[in-house]
């Protein structure tokens, strides 16, 4: 008999959907908030070509060590747990297993059953139990330093090219408005993307991030236009 496949789910694309999608949008908006903001200080195409790709070297190598640091901070907090745990389950295992018990009780098995599945998952796999349903780790979701860090600089070196390319290829007299109609339009392609590969509706996920793009390189324009070539 043919063993079905297995489901894949939304939930899945989590580790990688997150990173990727800060990464790119972040690229974007702030590459095209300091674009148009350089440029409305009224600064020559040099100033913007330079700032601009200060602004992706810059961006691209603070979002790795952001994205390093913060979950490897997860990681470590995860491990120590795992530590712990393993050492109650030496010191104690009867009073972890009703730990367990109570648990699948609290999700609505009778109180004999619940120690049934205890037993069972405890013998299989202890510590796996635990993770799980202890302590809500799951393979998934799991903190992964090294692929975040590349994920986050990647996909924010992607979306910061955007708005740079349209920088070099406007006159320097339109930079603003081609930058920052090509910015917002690229926001709403992957505000929609980001959301249908994360199962939720495109359009609210376009609506979503051109308000904050849009907001960002308004400031930012304002500001250039403010205090001129000083910023």
């Amino acid at each position: 008999m043919p063993i079905a496949p297995s489901e894949r789910h939304f939930n899945d694309r989590i580790g990688w959907l997150r990173a990727a999608v800060l990464g790119a949008n972040d690229g974007i908006v702030s590459t095209a908030s300091l674009v148009v903001g350089v440029a409305a200080a009224d600064t020559g195409r040099g100033g913007i070509l330079v700032a601009g790709i200060a602004g992706l070297v810059a961006g691209a190598m603070s979002m790795a060590a952001g994205e390093y640091v913060s979950v490897s901070s997860q990681s470590d907090t995860e491990k120590a747990d795992l530590v712990r745990e393993r050492r109650e389950l030496q010191e104690d295992p009867e009073k972890e297993l009703e730990e367990l018990r109570q648990i699948y009780v609290a999700r609505g098995l009778d109180r004999e059953l619940a120690r049934q599945v205890a037993v069972q998952l405890t013998a299989h796999g202890a510590i796996e139990a635990h993770a799980r349903d202890e302590l809500s780790f799951s393979a998934v979701n799991a903190a992964r330093p090294v692929q975040a860090a590349i994920a986050s600089a990647a996909t924010f070196s992607v979306g910061a090219a955007m708005p740079l390319l349209a920088a070099i290829v406007s006159p320097t007299d339109r930079v603003i408005l081609l930058v920052s109609a090509s910015s917002l339009a690229f926001l709403a392609v992957l505000g929609a993307l980001a959301a249908g590969a994360g199962g939720a509706s495109r359009l609210r996920g376009s609506i979503r991030v051109l308000f904050w793009g849009a907001l960002a390189m308004g400031i930012t324009a304002l500001v250039g236009r403010l205090f001129g070539a000083t910023v």
